[in-house]
C-alpha cells in the first residue's frame, strides 16, 4: 500500500494554496515505524489504525482515509475506522461522508463499553483526555455544524457530554452546545448549557475550550482573548468562538474580520479554521482570490 501523496499542496473551498511542509524527524520516524509495524501483520486492526493515524499526522488525509477504507473492508464492525476515516473527511471538507461515518460508527457502539483513546500526540501530561465515544460524538456533532444541522448538531454534543466525566471533555462539549444554541436564538438555553462550568477545573488539555467557556459565563473579559495569536488548533479554536460571539451578537463586521484574519492562517485543517471558512462562505459570500 502505497501512502506517499503525490499531491504536495491543498487547496481551499476559498481558493487558497497551501503547501504541505515537509514532516519533522520525530513525525516521520513514527510514521514509518507504524508502517514497518502494519506491513509485518496488515490484518492486525491496530497496526492498521495507526498506519492511518501517522499517515494522517503527515498531512497525507487522503493516504490516511484509503487505510483506513481499507481496514473497513476488512472489519466492517469496528467502529474505529469509521470514527478515524470521518475525522479525516472533515479535514478535507467531505462533510457528508463525515456525517455517514460517525453515524455508522454511533450505530456500532450502542450497548458496548466505551475506551480511553490513546493519543497520537500527547499533551504535556501526557494523560489522555478523550474516548472512542466521545470522539465518535464530537466529530459527528462538528460534521453537523458544519452543514448548518444545528438540532442534530445539539443532540451530538450532548451525548458527547454524556459520555465522559473528566473536565476536558465538558469545557469541549460545552463550548459547542453553547454556540448552538446561540445561533439558534435560544439564549437562555445557550446560558443554561453553561451551569457545569466553573473556577478551577481540572482541564488538562482543552484550554483553549475551556478559556471560552469562562468568557461564555462572564468569568472573564473579552480583551482576555481578543489577541491571540492565530495560526494553532488551539488558538482558532479560541479565534472562531470570538468571531461567533460577535456573529450571533449581531457585530457582523467584526466577525467577518476575525474569520477573515483565521482563514489566512496557516492552520488550514484545525476545526476553528475549516468553521470560520465555512461561515465566510455560507455567510459573507467571500470568493476566491
Amino acid at each position: 500500500m502505497e501512502t506517499v501523496n503525490s499531491e504536495t499542496t491543498f487547496v481551499t473551498p476559498l481558493g487558497k494554496e497551501y503547501i504541505i511542509p515537509e514532516p519533522s524527524g520525530k513525525v516521520l520516524d513514527q510514521y514509518e515505524a507504524a508502517k514497518e509495524v502494519f506491513e509485518q501483520d496488515p490484518d492486525n486492526p491496530e497496526n492498521i489504525i495507526w498506519y492511518g493515524r501517522r499517515t494522517a499526522y503527515l498531512g497525507n488525509y487522503e493516504d490516511a482515509i484509503g487505510i483506513y477504507s481499507e481496514g473497513i473492508e476488512k472489519f466492517p464492525d469496528n467502529p474505529r475506522f469509521y470514527r478515524h476515516r470521518g475525522h479525516r473527511y472533515i479535514s478535507i471538507r467531505a462533510f457528508d461522508k463525515a456525517i455517514a461515518d460517525f453515524e455508522k460508527a454511533a450505530t456500532l457502539i450502542e450497548g458496548t463499553g466505551n475506551e480511553i483513546e490513546p493519543d497520537g500526540m500527547p499533551n504535556a501530561m501526557n494523560i489522555p483526555v478523550s474516548t472512542l465515544h466521545g470522539n465518535i460524538w464530537y466529530h459527528l456533532g462538528l460534521a453537523y455544524y458544519l452543514k448548518y444541522d444545528y438540532e442534530n448538531a445539539y443532540e451530538a454534543y450532548l451525548k458527547c457530554r454524556e459520555s465522559g466525566d473528566n473536565d476536558d471533555n465538558l469545557v469541549s462539549s460545552t463550548h459547542w452546545l453553547y454556540m448552538i444554541q446561540r445561533r439558534l436564538g435560544n439564549n437562555e438555553l445557550a446560558d443554561k448549557m453553561l451551569d457545569p462550568i466553573h473556577k478551577d477545573a481540572e482541564v488538562i488539555e482543552n484550554d483553549n475550550y475551556y478559556t471560552l467557556c469562562k468568557f461564555y459565563k462572564g468569568m472573564i473579559p473579552i480583551d482576555s482573548i481578543q489577541s491571540i495569536e492565530i495560526g494553532s488548533p488551539s488558538s482558532d479554536a479560541v479565534a472562531y468562538g470570538l468571531a461567533n460571539w460577535y456573529f450571533y451578537n449581531d457585530e457582523k463586521e467584526k466577525s467577518k474580520e476575525v474569520m477573515e484574519g483565521l482563514v489566512e492562517s496557516s492552520a488550514w485543517s484545525s476545526f476553528g479554521y475549516i468553521a470560520a471558512e465555512s461561515d465566510l462562505i455560507q455567510y459573507f459570500h467571500k470568493k476566491s482570490n
